[in-house]
């Protein structure tokens, strides 16, 4: 007899598991189908993102990398022209042509052209003011002096010109 009552606890939970079954299976159910088709959409879109936004990520990496080469250009460019004004015809004024010449090659293949602002009307944009001059037959307010050259990466500025502007004196 002493079986009984624990038998008839157990016979208890057992009808309260079945009772409540019913109601667990009214529990809606995890949608994992269309989860998976949220994420597959949002995977899609990501990799499309990805695809269009690859090339303007190399184009500013070419676009870092040949900004620092433009220091090194401007000083061996100085040193070139050094050369040039009292030995032309050395081994090394043909040697630094010949280093000038890749680097116009390297400038053309990579989509850099230089700035060319002597005489044309001062532009923020595109040039760096640094001070006014008087020349004459320069307008005022365009740009009659060019201290450092411009470049651009296709239609970017790689780095600006810097430049002296035209004043005249009163």
């Amino acid at each position: 007899m002493s079986k009984e009552p624990k038998d008839e606890a157990r016979a208890e939970a057992v009808a309260e598991a079945v009772a409540e079954a019913p109601e667990a299976a009214k529990a809606p159910e995890p949608d994992y189908f269309n989860q998976l088709l949220r994420l597959k959409a949002e995977f899609e879109n990501y990799r499309k993102r990805v695809d269009r936004e690859k090339p303007e990520w190399f184009k500013s990496g070419r676009g870092e990398v040949l900004g620092k080469l433009l220091p090194l250009f401007d000083l061996l460019k100085h040193a070139h022209q050094e050369v040039l004004t009292g030995h032309a015809d050395t081994p090394l004024a043909k040697g630094m042509d010949a280093i000038f010449r890749e680097f116009d090659k390297l400038f053309k293949e990579e989509g850099v052209t230089r700035v060319e602002p002597l005489g044309k009307e001062f532009d923020p944009n595109y040039h760096e003011a640094f001070g006014f001059v008087d020349r004459p037959g320069v307008e005022e307010g365009a740009v009659a002096d060019v201290l450092q050259a411009g470049y651009l990466l296709d239609e970017k500025v790689l780095r600006t010109a810097k430049v002296r502007l035209q004043k005249k004196s009163s």
